[in-house]
């Protein structure tokens, strides 16, 4: 693939401890429902399905809040959930509703059935990541991204979002063999799956480990954090002359950070629970971290949010190398003013330099 080179690096700098002249920035689904025109695509589209399966579609709405906001990154626009629906599970989104799978995984005879899928039923996803390149222009760096081994479990088990993990649980207090194959497969398949959105030119490669923030001490170790440390070591780690950086987020996983730092991701994602200062001491600058401002904060009005921004910037403090990315502490909300979003991209753009050597 001909690609245009790169104008602003300071993210991918910035994962890999870097010297960078201010703290980069982007937003978990800063492409999504909170923008009006990301609303009328999707119109357009018919469906979320619809809308992550066509490259085109995918292409416009990951690149609208580029065009709205100075983000130092893009995320591809997709779902975690394209993994377990290339396994034939049968994904849907009713509109206001979350992800359904028309044929969980929860008897033994289900699980049996369960392979690595054929890649090309995610062709489009592929697609969708030249497309954005091409369309970028070099601009700033292309994020792909996968759900974690225990994250898209969590869905295929309950086979929607849950308030308890009652299914996936019980399996894994009752019939734990059976979960640990799911997460094998699912592991070899998030691979599989990474490595081919970064030859298809993805820049960076973000795991979200959204629920195992939900298991117990000791199990979080045994069922989430070793399949997604598998999957690292699986990782492509260079590619078009540079590092891959590979970015990993447990929602929740404050208490086991130094475990999360050791998998062999260049950066840990941090929810806002979590001290910046206190995490940069935890795990002595082994790893860059990304966060960790309150989704929440961003309904705070514009001087609520200025200040949170340099409260976050504030807590991670100087710096003589990057190693630090602005983000949200989680996903942004569907119900956030994009005026808000605006005050928080510009506030750490002029607050931050302050804390860079460069």
């Amino acid at each position: 693939m001909s690609v245009a080179p790169l104008k602003n690096d300071v993210f991918l700098r910035s994962l890999l401890r870097e010297p960078v002249p201010y703290t980069p920035t982007w937003l978990m689904r800063q492409a999504g429902r909170y923008l009006p025109e990301y609303n009328a695509t999707r119109s357009r589209a018919g469906s979320f399905m619809g809308l992550a399966q066509n490259p085109e579609y995918a292409a416009e709405v990951t690149l609208q809040p580029l065009e709205r906001y100075p983000l130092d990154a893009a995320i591809l626009f997709s779902d975690i959930l394209t993994v377990p629906d290339a396994m034939g599970l049968g994904l849907s989104f009713a509109q206001g509703e979350g992800p359904r799978f028309a044929h969980p995984v929860r008897t033994e005879a289900d699980v049996a059935k369960l392979a690595v899928p054929d890649l090309e039923k995610l062709r489009y996803v592929f697609d969708a990541v030249g497309l954005i390149r091409k369309q970028l222009n070099g601009r700033v760096p292309l994020i792909g991204f996968a759900g974690s081994p225990f994250t898209v479990a969590c869905y295929m088990v309950e086979g929607k979002g849950s308030d308890d993990y009652r299914l996936i649980k019980g399996m894994l207090y009752a019939r734990p063999d059976l979960l640990h194959r799911i997460l094998d497969i699912n592991a070899q398949t998030t691979a599989q799956y990474l490595n081919a959105q970064i030859e298809a030119g993805a820049q960076a490669v973000m795991i979200f480990d959204s629920w195992g923030g939900v298991l117990a001490d000791g199990l979080f170790q045994q069922f989430s954090l070793q399949y997604t440390q598998r999957v690292v070591a699986a990782l492509k780690r260079e590619r078009e002359g540079r590092r891959v950086p590979v970015i990993v987020f447990t929602k929740g996983g404050g208490q086991w950070l130094e475990s999360i730092a050791a998998c062999g991701a260049d950066a840990v994602g941090l929810d806002w629970t979590v001290d910046l200062a206190a995490a940069r001491r935890r795990v002595t600058d082994s790893v860059a971290f990304q966060g960790n401002l309150d989704p929440i904060a961003l309904f705070g009005g514009e001087q609520a949010i200025r200040a949170e921004v340099r409260r976050v910037l504030d807590a991670f403090g100087p710096v003589k190398q990057g190693g630090h990315v602005f983000n949200l502490g989680h996903g942004i909300s569907q119900f956030t003013p994009p005026e808000a979003v605006q005050a928080l991209v510009e506030e750490v753009r002029l607050y931050s330099p302050r804390f860079h050597a460069v």
